[in-house]
This record gives structure tokens, sequence and C-alpha cells, in this order.
């Protein structure tokens, strides 16, 4: 199963028909098998903070540049995307990671820390939303998104509730109760999961769209390893969390219905297909996505979330700028995301990650 999933992320990298992107030195041994220039490297220490679902790749990125670039310490802690835009407003992180873009209202705080700039949303991680569930004697479950929002709603409380059986006909479901396990401090993943919910099962899910859960009832656990844990300790549990934390937990993950009206299973390729056809909506370098929940794409698995580093366009401290422009510059490159296609992260569309590279370029 292992290699049957790096096969398919192996196919999604080669599709994204990467190229090659210019860097600093050249004594660069690129991972993952690929040729490719070096890291800028520079000197210093960044800290950063926020997203917890791309801890893995951040980790990756961190390890891959402080191994090329001696003198350079780059520390990233997994508060959650709420906590990392709060403190990289309060000036404590160079950049801030979140599972969603800025919102309307959260964009004056953030200019405000980027002196004679504004803060700019970079995408650099695609991370499918799984839908993890823990039910013994169910291996292969399928859920629409009106389905999903009766049990997160806390409207559906069996296993063998009629919703759940009209979506999986022929198999054997058990009473157990369900326990649907949602993120109790603030989340991108939420925001991203609340979103597809409303766009695609408004009748279902009246609670909005929000960082912070709204629905009453379930089980919280805090960032994307706590929902893991979650999901792996009980039986009958279900809750959404990033893909990588799925597969490095050895969740099940259910299959879900898109707007093509199929039951798309979560793989890269799927969740690429969905990528694709996100709109940029931001202006300049704020490279904003809006991913469509309904796309009709044949095969594709609907729910996913783009990571954003959020980084002043202007107004880096000079001692600074070097090393971020350095760091996400090794994160944005190719062999950067190549190197995430083991973690079940998906790499950006070449057509994405031009974009991302000449916006970080543009840094100062």
């Amino acid at each position: 199963m292992k290699l049957q999933r790096h096969g398919t992320l192996a196919c999604l990298a080669l599709t994204a028909t990467l190229a090659l992107s210019a860097c600093g030195s050249d004594n660069d041994e690129p991972a993952s098998g690929a040729s490719g220039p070096a890291a800028n490297c520079a000197t210093g220490t960044l800290n950063a903070q926020g997203s917890s679902a791309q801890k893995n790749a951040m980790d990756e990125w961190i390890k891959a540049y402080q191994q090329k670039c001696a003198g350079a310490r780059i520390n990233y802690e997994p508060s959650g995307s709420g906590a990392g835009i709060q403190a990289f407003v309060a000036g404590t992180a160079d950049f801030a990671g979140s599972d969603s873009a800025l919102k309307e209202e959260e964009q004056p705080q953030a200019d405000g820390r980027c002196v004679g700039g504004a803060a700019i949303n970079l995408p650099m991680v695609i991370g499918p939303v799984a839908i993890a569930y823990n039910v013994a004697g169910v291996d292969d479950l399928r859920l629409t998104p009106a389905t999903l929002a009766k049990v997160f709603a806390g409207k559906v409380t069996r296993w063998d509730d009629p919703a759940i059986k009209a979506d999986n006909p022929g198999v054997t479901l058990p009473s157990t109760a369900v326990n649907a396990v949602h993120r109790s401090d603030s989340s991108g993943t939420t925001d991203n999961f609340t979103d597809f919910l409303s766009r695609t099962a408004a009748s279902d899910w009246t609670f909005g769209k929000a960082k912070e859960w709204k629905a009453p009832g379930g089980t919280g656990a805090a960032k994307s390893d706590g929902m893991a844990s979650a999901i792996k300790g009980q039986d009958g549990t279900i809750g959404y969390v990033e893909w990588s934390y799925a597969e490095n937990g050895g969740l099940r993950t259910a299959k879900v219905g898109n707007g093509a009206g199929e039951f798309a299973e979560l793989t890269a390729e799927s969740a690429g297909r969905t990528v694709a056809a996100a709109e940029v909506v931001g202006q300049g370098d704020d490279l904003k996505m809006k991913i469509d929940y309904n796309t009709r794409e044949a095969g594709a698995y609907p729910i996913v979330l783009v990571t954003y580093e959020i980084v002043c366009a202007k107004g880096l401290a000079a001692d600074k700028l070097p090393l971020v422009k350095g760091f996400l510059g090794h994160a944005v490159s190719t062999t950067g995301q190549a190197d995430l296609t083991e973690l079940g992260y998906a790499p950006l569309p070449e057509s994405v990650r031009a974009k991302v590279e000449a916006a970080v370029a543009n840094l100062a």
C-alpha cells in the first residue's frame, strides 16, 4: 500500500511538470533523485510558527536547508494557524504558517507589522484534508458531504444510521456510537473543513465557516497530532486531519463525494485535480487562492487545503531578509516541493510554484 501511494505521488510530481529554478551556489545534492541547483544560503536565526498541518513539511525543509547552509537556524513552532498569525502581528514570528489566507479583518493588523509594505499570502504546502476514522470491521467507508455535515453537526449518532447506510450499500455497519472529533484550538484546517461543509451541504451545516469550532457536541483535540491520536485511540471515532498525519498514524480514510457525484479516494493525484482548478484571487505577489469544493472534475478529491506562509512583502529587518528569502526560496524550489511527496503532501502545480518563487525573490 505504501509503495502504491508513493508511486501515485511520484506521478503527480511528474504531471506538475516542475522546471529547474535558479538559486545560489552549486554544491547542492537534491533529495528524491531530482537534479537541481543549490539553496541560496544565508546565516542567522528565524523564528516562525503557526499551522500544525505543515509541521512535517517544515521539518523536512528545515533539515535540508540547515544541512546545506552552515550558520542558518530556523525554528518552527506548530502552534496552530490562529496563534501563528497573532505571533506574526506581535512581531515574535518572522513569518507565520496558516491553513487559510489572511481574512479581511486580519489584514490591517498584519500590514501594520510590515514597515512600508503589506503582508502577503504565499501558498507553499498542498495538504489534502483526510476524513479519518476508526470503526471496527469497516475498511472501506464512503461519505457524501451531506452525511459528513450531519455527523459533525451531531445529527448522526450511530454508525448504522440510515444516512451512513445509504452511502455504503451492502456494507455491514455496527451500532457503535459516533464520536466526532474536532480541533479545540483555532485552526486553519477547521476553517477549510467548515468552508467545505458550508459550500457543499448548506442545508445540513448551519454553523458557518470559522477557525474556531462552532457546532455543539463532539470531542475537542488540540492540533493535528492531537486529532490523529484521538481518532486512533477510540473505536467509533471520526475526524478531519491533514493527510500526512493520517498516513503517519496509520489511520483509515473515507472516500468523499464530489461535485461529479463520485466517491473519490484520497490520493495525491485526486487532490491535485482539485488544486489544478483553484483560482488565484490575490493581487500582485499576494497569491491567495480560492478552492472550488464543488469541483465537477472527474476523480477529484474535494477537501484540499493550501497552507500559506504569511510574510511581509516589504519591511523585513535587514538581518532577517536574506535568510527569509533563502529558506522560503528553498521551500518553493522544485527540489523543496519534490521532497514532500513522501510525506503525504502534493507538490504545487508549476503554474503556482513559479509565481510563489517570483514573489519570494521580490521580498524586500
